[in-house]
């Protein structure tokens, strides 16, 4: 089947679209990709909206802001499809699958919330689209995050590399599927991805991230911070485990004392430092990390990596050949075919849930 991705990250950069073929198992073709940024007051709204969200006890429900952001959510997502659809010249698509933005995760209180109207979007296309991939799996009792370790495990399927290997997507959040033969996928959310440097960098600066890792690769790295982080209990919490994006967001009140290199130094060694954290819980230390996301663009991030889970090699997802902007977006595709065939999507080892359960909704086109 052909299959198109959608992805809105908690680092509201925008929306990614991919094309994936693949019978809901092995991975046949990677195709093109494409990414439409959020304006500035698209994002603005975004921010609004996970403001609101905090208040939220029904999933369902869309007040204020929400469904004004829901409404956007699903028209720039429509607008993604087109102009990738158009571009590419590509017309036969099986399924389009669309994660919506996450404004609220609270697995414990068996409530995730993620705007983004899948049957407005399938009537727009005329194509069947999945949606609502994490609701099944958390009414369960799992985490419903990460969702993306068994398409990690499919492309670590084509790729030959000692294993164990761990496949690591900084986002807003941070997860990492581990991968060894034999044995099924372990995954969690292991902290902080690029949440807090963006946060901290739009409101100390103005700007909506560091870009390449440019000032956090001049600034010096505060270790009292980050441990004082890190005594947090969700660090000694053994996998499966997920975090809501704003889940550390007080950690930067410490912050207004730094300046803006040392911050950003500093929120990037977090990143790191929660990382090489999660390895004492992983089945045995991964050989190699394989790096995606926005803080694969993070260069002094990736230093920080190397040096964190040393001796094991960190490459990015580009290096390998796979696509580092991407991933995501493709991981839902094959997720949108999984969910059109009945296939489990999530798992005991990946978010806890009792039993392999299959997830998502289907609109018609």
């Amino acid at each position: 089947m052909k299959a198109v991705g959608l992805m809105s990250g908690t680092s509201l950069d925008g929306v990614d679209v991919a094309l994936v073929e693949t019978d809901g198992e092995r991975i046949v073709a990677l195709g093109p990709s494409l990414c439409r940024p959020y304006a500035d007051d698209e994002r603005a709204l975004l921010r609004e909206a996970l403001a609101q969200a905090v208040a939220l006890a029904n999933r369902v429900e869309r007040p204020g802001t929400l469904g004004k952001a829901e409404e956007m959510v699903t028209r720039a997502h429509g607008d993604a499809v087109e102009a990738f659809l158009k571009g590419n010249a590509i017309t036969d698509v099986d399924v389009i699958g669309f994660h919506g933005q996450t404004v609220l995760h609270r697995p414990a209180q068996k409530l995730t919330v993620q705007i983004g109207d899948g049957a407005a979007l399938a009537r727009r296309v005329g194509i069947p689209v999945a949606y609502d991939f994490r609701a099944a799996d958390v009414a369960a009792g799992g985490q419903g995050a990460p969702l993306v370790p068994i398409f990690h495990r499919a492309l670590a399927d084509t790729l030959a590399r000692e294993r164990p290997i761990a496949v690591l997507n900084i986002g807003g959040v941070a997860n990492v599927t581990f991968i060894d033969d034999g044995h099924d996928p372990v995954a969690c959310d292991t902290g902080p991805g690029n949440a807090l440097i963006d946060d901290f960098m739009r409101a100390r600066t103005g700007q909506a991230f560091d870009d390449g890792g440019a000032i956090a690769s001049r600034g010096a790295i505060d270790d009292k911070f980050i441990a004082r982080v890190l005594a947090h209990p969700f660090f000694e919490q053994k996998p499966p485990k997920s975090l809501d994006r704003n889940a550390f967001a007080s950690a930067t009140l410490g912050l207004p004392e730094f300046s803006v290199a040392d911050g950003a130094a500093t929120l990037a060694a977090l990143t790191a430092a929660a990382v090489a954290r999660v390895v004492p819980h992983l089945p045995r230390p991964p050989k190699t990390w394989i790096v995606a996301g926005g803080g694969a663009r993070n260069a002094a991030m990736l230093r920080l990596l190397a040096r964190a889970l040393a001796p094991a090699t960190v490459e990015t997802a580009d290096a390998v050949g796979w696509s580092v902007d991407a991933l995501e977006a493709q991981a839902f595709a094959y997720l949108a075919v999984r969910t059109m065939k009945g296939l489990p999507i999530t798992f005991p080892l990946t978010t806890g849930v009792a039993t392999p359960m299959p997830g998502g909704v289907i609109a018609k086109g």
